[in-house]
């Protein structure tokens, strides 16, 4: 049996396809873990900042703990075989990208906490959508709509900011993650 070049070609062109759809579905399996694990801490933060505000520094301390020992063990669990255990690139760029807005949060002036609380949402998600970009275009979405909505209420929020931003920045995560599960 013979395969006309037309029909190699839509054949090479639908295992392409299915092929592309497949490792978006593995990215945003991935990813979701970690969205629904940020958020849910995210918004324990914030709902402390809100609360109890004398609380605030252990609070975020231990959300970045619990978050960094999280998503090390997210990573390590899902590792397929074939995959080199530790991408320095991807850690350097993430220590890179958090020194560099620690730069600009303690010298380009003097950030108060609603400021922080609304600067580094926005921050982190300017590479969420560029990642976006090139590998699931719900990321551009969720990006641009938390910061939208953390701009928002850092205008109109007024005493409820840091519960709105439990919402918009822990929820929005979280929802995001359980969605991309279903995608």
């Amino acid at each position: 049996m013979n395969i006309e070049s037309g029909e190699a070609a839509s054949a090479l062109a639908e295992i392409d396809a299915i092929s592309r759809k497949v490792r978006q579905s593995i990215f945003y399996q991935r990813a979701s873990l970690s969205l629904v694990l940020w958020g849910a801490l995210v918004f324990i933060g914030y709902a402390i900042t809100f609360f109890a505000p004398r609380q605030s520094v252990h609070a975020w301390t231990m959300v970045y703990l619990v978050g960094i020992a999280g998503s090390v063990a997210i990573g390590a669990f899902n590792r397929q075989p074939s995959q080199k255990s530790f991408d320095w690139r991807l850690f350097t760029t993430f220590l890179l990208f958090v020194g560099f807005g620690l730069l600009c949060t303690l010298t380009l002036g003097q950030f108060s906490g609603r400021q922080l609380s609304a600067f580094w949402p926005i921050y982190f998600m300017l590479p969420f959508a560029v990642v976006g970009l090139w590998a699931a275009r719900a990321f551009v979405v969720i990006g641009a709509g938390v910061a939208a909505l953390t701009l928002f209420g850092f205008f109109f929020a007024g005493d409820w900011f840091d519960l709105w931003m439990a919402f918009v920045n822990g929820g929005g995560m979280a929802a995001a993650g359980l969605w991309m599960r279903r995608a």
